[in-house]
């Protein structure tokens, strides 16, 4: 989370992108540009005003160096010297430009900025700004020809919010420079954060409460709905989200003891994290400090609905983990050759 009642632009210039699936080009700007006043005051919080709400926070990554990850590289050169900000830039551009290896991404401005005095925690830092603006709004524009007034249909950047946006902080900590960013345009998650930017969470309770409820997610879907069906499935991820609201720190331990009821389902999980581990190359941790940021925002990826094939679907409350068990009854009809489910209530809502 930033502040930028401070924030100054000292440098900005406009490239476009294009896409090398489809044969668009880049075209580069020579020069930064001049902003006249009201386009800098409309500006200024156009860009910055998507980072004041952020909690997580990113840090840059690579396989072999970090030295060798092209963004980091790129806002080092110009947080510590910026005489050579438009030919930098035009490097950004165009290593954004390798990373469109699909139709679906879409060529955009790019606006690459030098920004004083944000205010990250208690200190002000300069910042590498980098906002791809891929959606064009369009508007009217009146104009008087010949003593009346008429109208046309123009296509400009709305002043609403930028699609995507990176704000590369010249402040660092044991893992790196602290690194900001946007989409509002998920179309394909790698793009951006992975292929672009290059970045992962850092070492903290946002990271493990992440990683700890998607994996619970994956396992509620791979697991637990094939194996104990759909109400078994959805009771196990209203149990998740309750753990994780009543602790503040998340003990593993606790959480088998509070969640799982079947020992088989407990050994199935057991097995299924180990080759969770595996195969994102993560380390899950016995005992985190939750984060309830992570936690709100996990909780709306979470969907508790039991699809039946007769073309009727339960929703349950992933706030209600008791719900399940007590109001909703499964069975089988030998008559009719089918399973049934069977809700209690007192009132329709």
């Amino acid at each position: 989370m930033i502040k930028r009642s401070k924030a100054s632009i000292s440098k900005c210039i406009l490239h476009k992108v294009g896409n090398k699936f489809n044969a668009t080009r880049n075209a580069f700007s020579e020069a930064t540009i001049d902003f006249e006043e009201l386009s800098y005051d409309l500006i200024l919080p156009y860009l910055l005003r998507p980072f004041t709400s952020l909690s997580e926070t990113f840090r840059f990554h690579h396989h072999a160096n970090i030295e060798l990850n092209e963004i980091n590289s790129y806002s080092s050169q110009l947080l510590k010297d910026d005489s050579d900000f438009v030919e930098i830039s035009k490097h950004i551009v165009m290593h954004l430009f390798e990373q469109s290896n699909s139709a679906q991404i879409k060529t955009g401005d790019v606006l690459i900025c030098l920004f004083h005095d944000i205010q990250y925690e208690d200190y002000q830092t300069d910042a590498i700004g980098i906002f791809k603006i891929e959606n064009k709004s369009h508007f009217f524009q009146t104009y008087l020809e010949n003593g009346s007034y008429d109208i046309i249909a123009q296509q400009g950047i709305s002043t609403k919010k930028v699609d995507k946006g990176a704000l590369i902080l010249n402040a660092a900590d044991t893992e790196g420079k602290i690194v900001l960013s946007v989409d509002h345009n998920n179309y394909d998650a790698q793009y951006w954060i992975k292929n672009f930017l290059n970045v992962k969470y850092p070492d903290d309770s946002n990271e493990h409460t992440k990683n700890y409820i998607e994996m619970c997610r994956e396992f509620s879907k791979e697991v637990m709905q094939p194996q104990f069906g759909g109400q078994e499935q959805s009771n196990f991820l209203a149990k998740t989200v309750d753990f994780f609201k009543e602790h503040e720190v998340a003990n593993i331990e606790t959480f088998k003891t509070d969640v799982f009821e079947k020992e088989d389902a407990l050994e199935l999980f057991e097995d299924f994290k180990k080759t969770y581990e595996s195969d994102h190359n993560i380390v899950i941790r016995n005992q985190f400090d939750v984060s309830e940021i992570v936690l709100k925002k996990q909780k709306q990826k979470i969907k508790t609905e039991i699809k039946l094939d007769t073309n009727i679907q339960i929703k349950l409350d992933i706030d209600a983990p008791d719900a399940s068990a007590e109001y909703l009854e499964r069975g089988y009809d030998e008559e009719k050759k089918m399973h049934f489910y069977k809700v209690f209530f007192n009132e329709e809502g």
